[in-house]
C-alpha cells in the first residue's frame, strides 16, 4: 500500500473505469481529467508487485451548519481489480486513504457512492439527499407572485468558463452539504460536457451575476426535444425562480430534465398546477464520514436545548469511540451515562441536520436510553434548510 508517483496517476484512473466497467480515457480526455490528480493523494493497493486497487482524495472544504467550511478530503476514483475483489484490499485502501485525511487535519471525508452497500462498513452514510425532477414545458405556468428582479442572458461557453467560479462562490456554500469547486474541478467539468452546451447567467438590479443554469437540448427520433438541466446555481430565491422561469420559457422544448437537486427546492410552488414537476427520484447525495468526531462536532453550531450526552461507535476508526457532551455552547468528551447511541455511520446523518434524531430513533438507527433526550437532541441538530451537495466528483 503506497502513494503513487504522478508516473502511475493514468494507470490508477484505468484501473478504476475498468472496476466500474467504463472504457479508460482517451488521450484528449485524460489531459482534461489529468489535474485532479493530487500528488501525495493517490494510493494503489499492490499484489505480487501489480496494482490491484487504488483511491484517491481532493483536498476540498465542506460546509457545516453555521457557516463554516471545514476542510475535508473528497474522496473518489476508487476501484479494486476484478481478479483481486473480496480479498481485503479495499478494507486496506479505506484505511490508509482515512488515516491519510486525518493527518492532514481534515475532520471528515466525503464521497459519491456508486452502490449503497459498500461505505457504511468504512463509517461512511448519506448526509444529504437530492432529487431528480421532470416537467412538460408547454403545460407548465409560473404563478403571477413568483419573484422577479434582474435579467437572465445569454454567455457563449469560451466566456462562462471564466465567470461561472466566481459567481458559484457568491452563490455561498453556507448551506450545509455544500462543497468548494476548483479550477481543477472546472476544467475537467467543461471537457467532460464538452461543447454542446448552453450557459444562461442571472444578474441582479444593481447588474451584479449572482446565478447560473448549464443546459442541454437533446432531440430523440420522434423530434421531441428534451433539456437536460446540468446545474443552477443561485444566490437568492429571486436568482432561482428567474433562471427556472427562462428555462420554462425555452420555445421548441418539450420536457425539461433536472437532476441532483434539493429537496426543498420550491419548484413545484412557483407553479400554477403543482402536479406538472413530477418528483422522479429522491436519493442519497453526499456520503459523509467524520474522521475526527470532535473536531466536526466543534465545527458546527447547534440549536438551543438541554445538552444530550451522545455515545459514538466507530469500530474501524476507534479513537472516535466514546461519550460526548453536545450543547448550544460547545461540545466536549465526557463520562457521562449515554442518553443517546449510535455508530458514526449513522452520525453522518445527523450531523449536517438530514435527519433528525427522532427519525434515526424510529428507524432504530439510535438507542434513545433517555427518551426525554430525542427532543433535545432534535433542537440541538437541526438546521434551517435541509443540507444538499449539488456537486459531483
Amino acid at each position: 500500500m503506497r502513494a503513487l508517483p504522478e508516473s502511475g496517476f493514468r494507470g490508477a484512473n484505468d484501473l478504476f473505469r475498468r472496476a466500474l466497467l467504463w472504457q479508460p480515457l482517451s488521450d484528449e480526455e485524460w489531459a482534461g481529467n489529468a489535474a485532479l490528480y493530487e500528488p501525495g493523494r493517490v494510493l494503489g493497493a499492490f499484489v505480487d508487485g501489480e496494482l490491484a486497487g487504488t483511491t484517491r482524495t481532493i483536498t476540498n472544504v465542506l460546509a457545516v451548519p453555521g457557516g463554516r467550511r471545514l476542510p475535508a478530503g473528497a474522496v473518489t476514483g476508487v476501484g479494486v481489480r476484478a481478479d483481486q475483489t473480496r480479498r481485503g484490499v479495499l478494507t486496506s485502501l479505506m484505511r490508509a486513504q482515512l488515516e491519510e485525511v486525518r493527518e492532514r487535519g481534515e475532520a471528515v471525508a466525503m464521497l459519491h457512492a456508486s452502490e449503497a452497500v459498500i461505505y457504511e462498513r468504512f463509517g461512511y452514510g448519506v448526509a444529504t439527499r437530492c432529487r431528480r425532477v421532470e416537467l412538460d414545458r408547454p403545460s407548465v405556468a409560473v404563478r403571477a407572485e413568483v419573484p422577479r428582479g434582474g435579467r437572465v442572458r445569454l454567455v457563449d461557453q469560451a466566456k462562462a468558463e471564466p465567470l461561472l467560479p466566481a459567481i458559484y462562490e457568491r452563490c455561498g456554500l453556507d448551506r450545509p452539504g455544500r462543497i468548494g469547486r476548483a479550477d481543477a474541478w472546472w476544467s475537467a467539468r467543461w471537457s467532460m460536457w464538452g461543447k454542446g452546451l448552453t450557459v444562461a447567467v442571472h444578474a441582479d438590479e444593481d447588474g451584479v451575476d449572482d446565478g447560473f443554469v448549464i443546459y442541454e437540448p437533446k432531440t430523440d427520433d420522434n423530434w421531441s426535444i428534451t433539456v437536460r438541466v446540468i446545474d443552477v446555481s443561485a444566490a437568492d430565491a429571486t436568482a432561482a425562480a428567474e433562471l427556472w422561469r427562462f428555462l420554462l420559457d425555452l420555445d421548441l422544448a418539450d420536457r425539461l430534465v433536472a437532476g441532483i437537486r434539493p429537496v426543498d427546492e420550491p419548484l413545484e410552488w412557483w407553479l400554477t398546477d403543482r402536479r406538472q414537476c413530477r418528483i422522479t427520484t429522491v436519493e442519497d447525495d453526499l456520503w459523509v464520514r467524520l474522521v475526527d468526531v470532535l473536531a466536526a462536532f466543534r465545527a458546527r453550531t447547534f440549536g438551543a436545548a438541554e445538552p444530550v450526552v451522545v455515545e459514538v461507535r466507530d469500530a474501524f476508526l476507534p479513537e472516535n469511540e466514546g461519550r460526548y457532551r453536545v450543547a448550544p455552547d460547545g461540545v466536549h468528551r465526557c463520562s457521562g451515562e449515554p442518553q443517546l447511541s449510535f455508530d458514526v455511520a449513522t452520525l453522518a446523518a445527523l450531523y449536517l441536520g438530514d435527519q433528525s434524531a427522532s427519525a434515526l430513533v424510529a428507524a432504530g438507527r439510535i438507542q434513545a436510553h433517555d427518551p426525554a433526550a430525542v427532543p433535545a437532541a432534535d433542537s440541538l441538530f437541526a438546521t434551517v434548510v435541509p443540507p444538499w451537495c449539488g456537486t459531483s466528483f
